[in-house]
C-alpha cells in the first residue's frame, strides 16, 4: 500500500482547483471543502457571505512515490494568481484567497522553500501573497461541489472561467496528466 499524503490547497474556486488536481498523475483524490476558518462545519452559502474566515479549498491525497509535494506546488502557483490578495478573477471575498494549509514542519518548510524559489526567481511582478499556515480543520464540501466541472461542462462558469485554466494547465504539464 502506498504511503498516502495529503495537503490542502485553497486558488480561488475550488471548482477550478479540483478540475486540475484530479488530472495529475500520483494524485489519489481530491476533496472540495473549506479550510482556515473558526466556524465549525459551515455550508458553501455560509464561506460565500465571506464572514467565516474559511477560503474554498481541495484536499489533495497523493503517492510521493509518483507525485512530490514539490511538483504539487509548481502545478499550484502556475494554475492561480498567487499575488493577489482575496481574489482570483472575477471572484473576490477571503473566501477566494491564495492559501495552502500542511500538516507537518516537513510540508511548511517545503512550501516555504518553494515561495522563496519563486520569488528569487522573480516569477512573477508582484510578491506571493499565499497565506501558509498548519491545517486545523477541513470541512468537506456539500456533495453537488464534488467533481463540479464534470458534472457541469456546459456551466457558463466552467465554460468561461475553468477550460482556460484547464487548457493553460493542460499544455504546461501535459508529462504529468493521467493518461
Amino acid at each position: 500500500m502506498p504511503n498516502i499524503q495529503s495537503i490542502v490547497l485553497g486558488g480561488g474556486c475550488f471548482w477550478c482547483t479540483e478540475a486540475v488536481f484530479k488530472q495529475l498523475i500520483g494524485v489519489i483524490s481530491v476533496v472540495p471543502g473549506y479550510a482556515g476558518g473558526e466556524l465549525v462545519d459551515p455550508s458553501y452559502e455560509q464561506v460565500c457571505s465571506g464572514n467565516t474566515g474559511h477560503a474554498e479549498v481541495v484536499k489533495v491525497n497523493f503517492d510521493p512515490e509518483k507525485i512530490s509535494l514539490d511538483t504539487l506546488l509548481e502545478v499550484f502557483f502556475s494554475v492561480h494568481d498567487p499575488t493577489t490578495l482575496n481574489r482570483q478573477g472575477h471572484d473576490v471575498g477571503t473566501q477566494y484567497r491564495s492559501i495552502i494549509l500542511f500538516d507537518s514542519s516537513q510540508q511548511e518548510k517545503i512550501i516555504k522553500n518553494k515561495i522563496n524559489e519563486l520569488a528569487q526567481q522573480s516569477v512573477y511582478n508582484d510578491p506571493i501573497v499565499t497565506q501558509v499556515s498548519p491545517l486545523v480543520n477541513f470541512y468537506e464540501a456539500e456533495n453537488y461541489h464534488h467533481d463540479y466541472f464534470a458534472k457541469n461542462p456546459e456551466q457558463n462558469y466552467c465554460q468561461l472561467v475553468i477550460n482556460p485554466k484547464l487548457k493553460k494547465f493542460k499544455d504546461k504539464w501535459k508529462q504529468l496528466i493521467k493518461n
